[in-house]
This record gives structure tokens, C-alpha cells and sequence, in this order.
């Protein structure tokens, strides 16, 4: 199987315009829309329940300009990150309309009754991440991990990040299919992460000259490029919330069956074995 489709970055920076929720689908920010994809292999081992392996790639991003909210706006921050996921889903189908006719009419007076696949399911998982957020300095586009713009890594500032999260997928799914061997259909999917700087934003602004001193313009500037001078953003003042960050994404899907089972008839017989005990 394999997908395209959005990214939306659910973190500190960016969002709509209001105070933000890293986690939150409230705080969707259409203009940072960005875009994934994915391929995958889905084994269905019962009529009921099949499981996924899925690696995903996709760009995530995030900027303060584009929310009028005033203190996120002022704030001045933004990234964008590629992210390379992995994962392992289970699913559960919740709604099916499977059912198969015969591929050939042995009469010309015989109707063939149309194929039909309709499925709903549900899924969760878990997977890891690699991600590595950037941001733009004179035209460029400079990894923020080694800059220790938080002060990761330097005297009374947090420790050094890593660049690898574990996640928890969340989603649904629809899917119908074209024919015998072919399914197309739509995964929308909440991706709740284990790290608060998939944005390099988390905790406290670092103070500002030792950043100049210890590691340079580069990480002076990206660590607080204020569009106003405020004690807002003065050493020690909250430069994130310390909220875990989340990601979503929105896939048309396409799937080749591999290895044909007619799930219809496996469903009947399940029907009939708690009916009738021998």
C-alpha cells in the first residue's frame, strides 16, 4: 500500500489566533500546511482485525508570523522539520459491506451481482520518529539542534536533545475498492510524540550574549528574534509551554491485495459457529 497526502504540526509555534495547545486539533494552522507520504504492508488476519507496517515521510512546519495572536506573533519564531517515521499499527473494522460475485457469468441469461468492498475501521499503534527542525538565517535554512538555542547542553541550561521520538498513532480510515485487487480510500492520523522540540521550542529563553560568546550569531539570533524589544522575551522568560508536541496527517490511500480472501463468507461462518454449537 502506499499514500500522499497533508501534514499539519501540532506545537509551540504558529497556530491559530489564540493562546495554542501543542496537542490540540483546535489549533490547526492551514497556511503551515505541508505535505507526506507513505508506503506500507497490511496483513488482514482475521475478518474483524488486520495490522499495518508503515513507514512515513513527510515536512512539518510552523511560524509565529502567520497568527495574529500577539504574543506568539511578537514571539518571532519558526521552523520546519522533515519528519521519517515508522510504525506499527493494529486496526479494527468497525463497518464492512463486503461481498463478492462470480467473476464469470457461465450464462448469458444469468446476472452477476456487483462486487462490493466498503470498509470503516479504526487504528492505533506505536512507532518512532526522526525528526530535525530548521530555520532561516540569511537566506539559508540552519539545523537548530547544535545551535542549543534553549541552551541544551550549556552551563544551567537543559540537556542535549535527541533527535528521535516515540510516538502513539491515532486514526481512522475509509476504504472501498476498484476492483477484485485494487482499494483506494482516505486515513486521517493524530500522531502523539514523546518530545517537546520536534520545533526547538520548549522551555525558557537562554540568555542571549552567552549564546553570542559560547556558540554564535547564528544561535543568538534564532533563539530569539523578537520583532519588538519586550521583557517578554528576556532571559528566563517562558519560551514554550513544556507540552508535548503532536502531528497530523490526512492520506488518499491506495492498496493492492496480495494474497485474496473473500472476508464476506469468513464473517458468515463466524456468524454460524455462535449460533450453532455441536
Amino acid at each position: 500500500m502506499f499514500g500522499v497526502g497533508a501534514t499539519q504540526f501540532l506545537g509551540d509555534l504558529g497556530g491559530r489566533d489564540q493562546i495554542g495547545t501543542d496537542y490540540s486539533l483546535v489549533d490547526l494552522d492551514f497556511p503551515s500546511t505541508s505535505i507526506g507520504g507513505m508506503i506500507g504492508y497490511r496483513y488482514r488476519f482475521h475478518p474483524y482485525w488486520a495490522t499495518t507496517t508503515s513507514f512515513n515521510i513527510g515536512m512539518l512546519k510552523g511560524d509565529d508570523a502567520l497568527t495574529r495572536e500577539i504574543i506568539r506573533e511578537s514571539r518571532n519564531l519558526h521552523f520546519r522539520s522533515i519528519i521519517i517515521e515508522l510504525h506499527q499499527r493494529i486496526e479494527v473494522i468497525v463497518l464492512a459491506n463486503e461481498k463478492f460475485g462470480n467473476r464469470y457469468s457461465l450464462s448469458r441469461h444469468s446476472k452477476r451481482m456487483k462486487n462490493h468492498n466498503e470498509q470503516l475501521y479504526l487504528f492505533s499503534g506505536v512507532g518512532i520518529c526522526y525528526f530535525n527542525p530548521k530555520a532561516r538565517y540569511n537566506g539559508s535554512w540552519v539545523a537548530l539542534r547544535p545551535l542549543s538555542t534553549e541552551g541544551q547542553g550549556l552551563v544551567d541550561g537543559p540537556e542535549k536533545v535527541r533527535p528521535i521520538t516515540a510516538t502513539i498513532p491515532l486514526g481512522v480510515g475509509f476504504r472501498f475498492g476498484l476492483n477484485r485487487m485494487w482499494r483506494m480510500g482516505i486515513e486521517a492520523t493524530y500522531v502523539k510524540t514523546f518530545s517537546d522540540y520536534i520545533d526547538d521550542v520548549s522551555t525558557v529563553y537562554y540568555d542571549r550574549d552567552a549564546l553570542l560568546a559560547q556558540v554564535g550569531p547564528e544561535a543568538a539570533f534564532l533563539s530569539n528574534p523578537s520583532s519588538q524589544n519586550s521583557t517578554w522575551f528576556a532571559a528566563g522568560q517562558q519560551r514554550g509551554d513544556k507540552q508535548k508536541d503532536a502531528y497530523f496527517y490526512f492520506n488518499v490511500v491506495f492498496a493492492r491485495n496480495v494474497t485474496y480472501k473473500d472476508y464476506a463468507k469468513q464473517r458468515k461462518m463466524h456468524r454460524w459457529k455462535g449460533r450453532y454449537k455441536f
